[in-house]
């Protein structure tokens, strides 16, 4: 296996720089999924022991909530919650887990270096797009919670809410420009004709 650099230079330097950026950016967004997802569970835990005991004081409550957790057993509390009562959010955020855990130990993951090769580079590139797409989805889902909880009285904002997944594909991609995009095969029209 040997050592992660060595005196080869990379065939494709460019090119994994520019999935190095975005398995870093990827990397950013998936642990700030991770903290709000710990924030919002934290959030209900406090309001829940706020209601079942009205007497206890601030300091109690804090001692009692429990200790953050791996990202799995946060989403297993936060989903028996009141926030996370919908099947549709359960699917996007197991779908956000596992995308999680995909960009946390694969996403940077091209094997050596020097010898990487651009369709290598580009099909990992792709599968880490696919990664942060289904990250992107929950992380909505978790943003709009914790939105609810620090704007209790302000309207979710639907532009941003819509906006979010091409938001994010671009901050984390666009440098790549359209070499991740799926080729078109379709005939060109009029091609061929004479």
């Amino acid at each position: 296996m040997g050592w992660s650099l060595g005196y080869l230079k990379p065939r494709e330097p460019r090119l994994l720089d520019a999935l190095f950026l975005s398995a870093g950016r990827a990397l950013h967004l998936a642990n700030s999924f991770e903290s709000k997802c710990q924030y919002v569970l934290r959030m209900a835990h406090f309001a829940e022991a706020a209601q079942a005991d009205p007497v206890l004081g601030l300091q109690e409550i804090i001692a009692g909530l429990p200790q953050d957790k791996m990202l799995g057993g946060t989403l297993r509390d936060l989903l028996s919650t009141s926030l996370g009562s919908r099947t549709t959010d359960f699917d996007l955020l197991d779908g956000a887990r596992k995308a999680r855990n995909f960009i946390a130990h694969e996403g940077a993951s091209i094997g050596t270096i020097s010898s990487a090769r651009r369709g290598d580079i580009l099909e990992h590139a792709v599968r880490l797009r696919a990664a942060v797409s289904d990250l992107a989805s929950g992380d909505n889902v978790v943003s709009q919670w914790c939105f609810h909880l620090d704007e209790p009285n302000e309207s979710l904002p639907r532009m941003l809410i819509d906006a979010y997944p091409t938001m994010v594909d671009g901050w984390v991609f666009g440098h790549f420009g359209g070499l991740l995009d799926p080729e078109d095969e379709s005939p060109v029209s009029g091609a061929g004709a004479e």
